[in-house]
């Protein structure tokens, strides 16, 4: 049993590297330029590892990616690491942590639904402290670009992700644990098999709803 589990937890390392490797390639050859921000499609792959293996497995990948982007091919410095960081771990961590207490594909939807919400209203305050130094432009031109660039942009890209999350989800599941990379106690089946209590479920429907309320009254704020 000991072998088991230390086998395991080997296989579950070697699938969070390949994650942190897939979504560093997605990030290097996907990319779209949209004025001075960029357009991928690697938090996708985080968020993916974030539901399969935790969210603190998605988190890591989250910190990590933008890292060996800043080291290797970043144009945009400290400041591009800074917000692809905040970025991907705001949309994979709430993802993530929604999904590891209610285990079902209602509970999946509400997670991705929620991450896109955190990370827009995150990254429109992120741009409004840190984008001004970046630009070396006043507070009062970022926030112009509020509701024709930043929000559409953030908005766009979430949904995308989340989008592609939802496709790949299952399959990817399956096929990870036909190789052993994932336990089937882990999966959406088992869950579902063994439904969270009631209270629990309710307690996590009812965060996730916060969490967007918030995230949308942030948004309307900093539209005003």
């Amino acid at each position: 049993m000991r072998n088991r589990n230390q086998t395991q937890k080997i296989k579950k390392i070697t699938a969070i590297g390949m994650f942190c490797a897939l979504s560093y390639v997605c990030l290097y050859f996907i990319k779209i330029p949209v004025q001075f921000l960029t357009l991928d499609v690697k938090d996708s792959l985080i968020t993916l590892c974030a539901l399969l293996f935790g969210p603190l497995a998605g988190a890591a990948i989250a910190f990590i990616v933008p890292l060996l982007e800043f080291i290797t091919i970043s144009d945009t410095g400290i400041y591009g690491f800074i917000m692809n960081a905040l970025s991907s771990v705001t949309f994979s961590v709430t993802a993530g942590l929604i999904y590891r207490y209610k285990k079902t594909m209602t509970g999946a939807i509400v997670g991705l639904v929620s991450g896109v919400c955190a990370v827009t209203a995150v990254m429109l305050l992120a741009n409004l402290c840190i984008t001004p130094y970046y630009m070396h432009a006043p507070v009062e031109t970022v926030a112009a670009m509020i509701p024709t660039v930043l929000l559409p942009f953030n908005l766009v890209k979430a949904i995308l992700n989340a989008a592609i999350v939802l496709l790949l989800y299952k399959p990817l599941s399956n096929i990870l644990k036909k190789i052993g990379f994932l336990q089937a106690t882990g999966s959406v089946a088992a869950s579902e098999s063994a439904r969270p209590s009631r209270l629990r479920s309710l307690l996590i429907t009812l965060i996730a709803a916060g969490v967007i309320a918030v995230s949308l009254a942030v948004i309307l704020l900093v539209l005003r």
